[in-house]
This record gives C-alpha cells, sequence and structure tokens, in this order.
C-alpha cells in the first residue's frame, strides 16, 4: 500500500518527480496484511498494490486526482487523464502519522463482539464477529453490510436474505433487521 511520502516532500520536488516518473522513490510503502485497517485522510497520496483486496469506504465526493495511472488505458483505448495540476494544490506532503488498526472501542456481546474499525465525522466503519443472532435499527440513515467470512441470515418485516463472503446488504433507514449466523461482518454507518 502506497500511504503518503516517506519524507515531507516540498510542491516543486512533487512536481518534479511525477514528471520524470521518479515518484515511487518519495513514496510511503506500508506492507498490509489479511484484517489491516488503514484510515486515509482526504488529501493523502494513496494507491492499491497488487494482490491486495480491500473494502474502501469513504465519503461521497467523487473526486480523484491522479498523479500517475501505471499506464493504464481507458475505455475509449487511450490513456486515462491524470490531474496534476489539481494533486499538487491539495495533496498532503509530509510523512503521514499512520492511524493503523482500530480505534480502540470493542464491545464484548452476547451474540459475538463489536470492534470500532475508523471513526470520523462523516462515518464510521465496525466489524461484527456475530455467533448467533442481533438486531440493528436506525432511524436517522442507511447502514451497509459487507459479509467478509462465513454466512449471515438477513431478516426484516418484509422477507430475508441468505449472504455469503463477499456479499453486499444495503439496510434502509428505519428498517428493524435481524442478523442471524457465524460470520464477519464490515459495517458502515453514515
Amino acid at each position: 500500500l502506497i500511504y503518503g511520502f516517506n519524507r515531507e516532500v516540498s510542491k516543486e520536488e512533487f512536481e518534479r518527480r511525477i514528471k520524470d516518473n521518479t515518484l515511487p522513490e518519495i513514496c510511503n510503502y506500508v506492507p498490509v496484511h489479511k484484517g489491516d485497517v488503514f484510515f486515509i485522510a482526504a488529501g493523502t497520496l494513496h494507491a492499491i498494490g497488487a494482490g491486495i483486496l480491500i473494502a474502501e469506504v469513504q465519503q461521497n465526493s467523487n473526486t480523484t486526482y491522479r498523479v500517475s495511472d501505471y499506464g493504464r488505458i481507458g475505455a475509449d483505448g487511450k490513456p486515462r487523464p491524470l490531474h496534476i495540476e489539481k494533486a499538487l494544490d491539495v495533496t498532503k506532503r509530509e510523512r503521514p502519522q499512520i492511524p493503523y488498526g482500530n480505534t480502540g472501542k470493542f464491545e464484548k456481546t452476547p451474540y459475538g463482539t463489536v470492534r470500532e474499525l475508523a471513526k470520523c465525522s462523516l462515518f464510521t466503519a465496525s466489524l461484527l464477529e456475530l455467533d448467533g443472532k442481533t438486531e440493528i435499527h436506525r432511524e436517522d440513515s442507511f447502514t451497509s453490510l459487507l459479509v467478509l467470512e462465513g454466512k449471515v441470515t438477513v431478516k426484516w418485516k418484509d422477507g430475508e436474505i441468505k449472504a455469503s463472503k463477499g456479499a453486499s446488504i444495503f439496510v434502509p433507514a428505519d428498517c428493524l433487521t435481524e442478523l442471524s449466523g457465524e460470520t464477519e461482518i464490515l459495517i458502515s454507518k453514515v
């Protein structure tokens, strides 16, 4: 995982290294393992390496400024556009303090454990290790569920579905929902 720079860099050096293809020399490379959690703040240079599968919880911004695209070609057969000038203006150029792991909030319950992974003003992401049955209900916003391991049955007033590893489930606001099974679920809330 590329996570920011390996040292503080000036705007001029950042621009030069983009143009002369030496940017990788000043990137901060972080080895990753299954289950790792990284909170990458807006404006932090980042890229996902080969062979890494991620669940990316993010604010709804639809803004990505590419400084490199590894030679990829778009659907039109041309290289995808880069956004160097915009990236130079918004990218944090100091070495990041890597907030790794989780927030430390951990709750043991009769149905399993809940570990808060990341929290900011825009979202909360938690890991539910379910061994049994529990209910979720939020009146003010939706909840997103991503099944990481095992199988889960999701029931609500009008029906139910069974889901397994890789399934994503959208639970609307004000929908009392029962989860049952032996599973690990990434729960995202706004």
